[in-house]
């Protein structure tokens, strides 16, 4: 994809995880690989008025381009992009319900068969650390090994994904299980599967979907 093409997809990208109800105004980011570097969303403009010239260039050395600052939390963009080469993309929404799970600092443990789309039998919280830092970087990176999501104690979730469309696809599949697994407990402690239940999910999860 050209970078003009990228710029447009990530502005409109955004615009739908508003539409969609995972973020509100300014709130959260997204970025996309893109050559030797990445393309992220700017800091505080709300998805409304985000046009593809405020999309920022960055390098994986932290140096951006452009008029308008990247993304405070560039930093655990630069480095999921540096430390796992599958990533084509990464979101971070302050969705309602992810939110409401990770203010509490608890897992999501596999209530569903569908936890294994993020590559483990849980999803992990990570430990709390100050918004835009580094010492969130490596506590997002440690939470997401061998997964592609997590979420940010006392702040919201972050998910990576083959391309953009991938990854906000995880996004909102992430928030829609974060809201069932709340409701489920607003009854009672959900059933949880077995070890060996999500080994074999992991095993299925390897071959669906369409190749290419």
């Amino acid at each position: 994809m050209s970078e003009a093409a990228l710029r447009q997809a990530l502005a409109a990208a955004a615009r739908a995880l508003t539409a969609q109800g995972l973020n509100r105004g300014s709130a959260g980011n997204l970025s996309a690989r893109h050559g030797a570097g990445f393309l992220v969303t700017p800091t505080g403009i709300a998805a409304e008025d985000l046009r593809p010239e405020d999309i920022v260039p960055m390098a994986l050395d932290g140096g951006w381009q452009g008029a308008r600052a990247p993304s405070s939390e560039w930093r655990f963009h630069r480095d999921l992009y540096a430390a796992r080469p599958p990533a084509g993309a990464v979101v971070h929404a302050h969705a309602p319900f992810a939110s409401a799970l990770a203010c509490l600092r608890r897992d999501i443990p596999p209530f569903h068969y569908m936890i294994a789309r993020f590559g483990g039998d849980s999803v992990r919280c990570a430990a709390y650390a100050t918004f835009g830092t580094q010492a969130l970087s490596d506590a997002a990176l440690a939470a997401l090994a061998g997964r592609c999501a997590c979420l940010l104690a006392n702040h919201g979730l972050l998910v990576f994904g083959r391309d953009l469309r991938h990854a906000v696809d995880l996004a909102v599949e992430l928030e829609s299980l974060c809201e069932q697994y709340w409701r489920a407990l607003q009854i009672g402690p959900p059933v949880l599967l077995s070890g060996a239940e999500m080994t074999e999910v992991l095993e299925k999860f390897r071959t669906y979907g369409q190749k290419g």
